[in-house]
């Protein structure tokens, strides 16, 4: 995975956690850091310029970015990199989308900053546009960690149990996306609540028809939107 960026200093602690440093550490993954300023166009670092036609904010330029990928990609088969924009117009992100990702070589971060960039950088070199949200954020380095997060989940031998992983929420399920079923541990009893003793009877029979229950539930009281794909 290679991140494109102005602050490059922000992965520094991200990639040394969690299922980034166990992908990594395990021959599973690899990361590497882009400062876009390296492909600055003058001494003075300049990836940005203000827009044409006018207009507050500044447009990250197209130079930098479509020669930073260049290299990024290299040799390599382009046909197994994505390379992807974090973008407020991109299809907003999902566990299906995590999963195709996970399947390519090579995955590119194209981190914006300021109002965007030039339109150009993703008609030039663009595969993939993604968001992960109707909001705004200051630059793409956070929705960056965000989607390689979930796309390392699905690189085999990532995780423990991938079982936990296909039952996670939005995982999609005879055709239906829900959430997950509730979970309790220890204590069985906390300031009077309960846990529901079909989880404490032993019968895996029931425990299962009563978590496939308890997701579908929990997706219609707190997801409504979600219906039956097709």
């Amino acid at each position: 995975m290679s991140f494109i960026t102005i602050f490059p200093e922000m992965f520094e602690g991200v990639l040394n956690t969690g299922v980034f440093k166990i992908a990594s550490k395990e021959g599973l993954a690899g990361y590497t850091v882009v400062n876009l300023r390296d492909y600055a166009v003058d001494k003075h670092g300049s990836v940005d310029d203000y827009p044409y036609g006018g207009g507050p904010g500044m447009i990250l330029m197209v130079p930098p970015i479509v020669e930073a990928v260049e290299d990024a990609v290299g040799e390599d088969d382009s046909d197994d990199t994505a390379v992807v924009l974090l973008s407020p117009y991109g299809r907003v992100h999902n566990q299906e989308t995590a999963s195709r990702l996970a399947g390519k070589r090579k995955v590119i971060f194209i981190c914006g900053r300021y109002k965007g960039s030039d339109e150009r950088v993703s008609e030039l070199v663009v595969t993939d546009r993604i968001s992960i949200g109707n909001f705004i954020l200051s630059g793409g380095e956070l929705p960056a960690m965000i989607v390689a997060d979930t796309v390392i989940r699905y690189i085999p031998g990532v995780l423990g149990d991938a079982m936990s992983r296909d039952t996670d929420s939005f995982s999609s399920r005879d055709g239906e996306d829900f959430i997950d079923s509730a979970y309790y541990t220890r204590p069985p009893e906390y300031r009077g609540l309960q846990v529901p003793e079909v989880l404490l009877s032993g019968n895996h029979k029931r425990i299962r028809e009563w978590r496939e229950k308890s997701a579908r539930d929990r997706t219609a009281r707190y997801r409504g939107e979600f219906r039956k794909k097709g």
